[in-house]
């Protein structure tokens, strides 16, 4: 069985399919408590719930269910597994697990961080995007009206575990969106690796999970796991090169957010790249070329690269200005000069483009589409 384990300061992160079998005695090693609790959702809970309770003591497991999707990832569902927690007699020798997406994965590590003052979360992954970028480097959070992931804590996991056949249950919309961060982690400083994901599209997302390329995957998997989790061991909270992990997401989380969460995080990103990209292009910070290199991967891999008709460029701006990385009112940006080269080494890795160039940017709309399909099932 083909396995990895790469470690970030502070807890390990295995790879490996069957690994879903082993989360007890994971769990059990590196975060021992006189009690657990398994956070999920309600669509993920039905196919994997049953199998990882029973791998923990009898009597000593709690599931917790939360309504899948974006939408309940805010302070209501953090009140509500914090009450439940309290209710069952949890104290503080108890530790979390996240069974599911990012949404859950984000939600539990934030109720971990402040439950008790803090108690340990072990993640497990169940999506694509949540194993290659959301479960790893301590980001935790829920959203807000203002904006995504605006309430949260830096709150480290105890152990990352991700079995990648779970991926055998998740819709193919869902794993696009896992490959969006994938191609994101190319461009970040991987210009090879970015290649492969964008040649690898047919083996990736065959309709029918048995006809995937396996290998490839735990390849993916493992090859994005190592690129995030070396920028986050360089820079834990975020504080100069972890913000090229932002890139498309400045004007990504703005789209996701004025969609009322329809279009999909790996959607909202895929487009937020390409048009941050373009932006950088006008103001003489990327090379010219490179938004049309990154929209053509995205096109192969069946991804948005243009901005839906609905949200204005003055609401996204809007937006935007109150996310997490403006500065003083400035909108900073995370952008490649080129594929696998990132700008502002030396300002941080964070740059400000002119509103006017951005709002130019955003000014260019995508053809109407259909509404975005719903989650996948894993």
């Amino acid at each position: 069985m083909t396995l990895a384990r790469i470690t970030v300061p502070g807890y390990d992160i295995t790879i490996g399919a069957g690994q879903l079998a082993h989360v007890g005695a994971v769990a059990q090693s590196v975060a021992p408590a006189h009690r657990y609790a398994i956070v999920t959702d309600s669509i993920v809970g039905p196919l994997y719930v049953d199998a990882v309770a029973a791998l923990f003591p009898e009597g000593r497991v709690t599931v917790i269910t939360i309504p899948a999707g974006e939408a309940y990832k805010n302070r209501d569902s953090w009140a509500s597994v914090t009450d439940q927690l309290l209710g069952n007699g949890f104290g503080r020798d108890s530790t979390l697990i996240a069974l599911g997406g990012g949404v859950v994965g984000d939600l539990t590590g934030f109720v971990a961080a402040t439950f008790m003052r803090g108690v340990p979360f072990v993640q497990v992954p169940t999506t694509l995007l949540a194993m290659i970028d959301a479960s790893i480097g301590g980001k935790t959070g829920v959203d807000t009206p203002a904006g995504k992931n605006l309430v949260g804590a830096f709150h480290p996991p105890a152990a990352v575990v991700i079995d990648p056949q779970v991926l055998d249950t998740l819709a193919l919309s869902q794993i696009r969106s896992g490959l969006a961060e994938a191609l994101k982690h190319g461009a970040l400083g991987d210009a090879a690796y970015f290649s492969s994901v964008q040649e690898a599209t047919a083996r990736l997302l065959d309709p029918e999970p048995a006809q995937r390329d396996r290998a490839f995957t735990f390849r993916l998997i493992e090859r994005s796991v190592q690129i995030k989790a070396g920028i986050v061991s360089r820079d834990v909270q975020e504080r100069g090169v972890r913000k090229v992990l932002n890139y498309g997401h400045t004007i990504g989380h703005a789209i996701e957010l004025l969609s009322g969460f329809t279009m999909s995080h790996g959607d909202a990103v895929a487009v937020g790249m390409v048009l941050e990209s373009r932006a950088a292009e006008r103001a003489g910070i990327a090379e010219h070329g490179v938004a049309d290199h990154v929209a053509a991967a995205l096109t192969t891999l069946g991804l948005p690269t243009a901005r839906p008709a609905g949200p204005t460029p003055d609401e996204i701006l809007d937006v935007m200005r109150g996310d997490k990385k403006s500065r003083a009112g400035t909108i900073e940006y995370a952008v490649p000069v080129r594929v696998g080269d990132m700008a502002g080494a030396d300002a941080g890795y964070a740059v400000a483009i002119a509103d006017e160039i951005v709002r130019d940017v955003l000014a260019v709309t995508a053809p109407a589409a259909p509404a975005a399909p719903t989650a996948g099932a894993a």
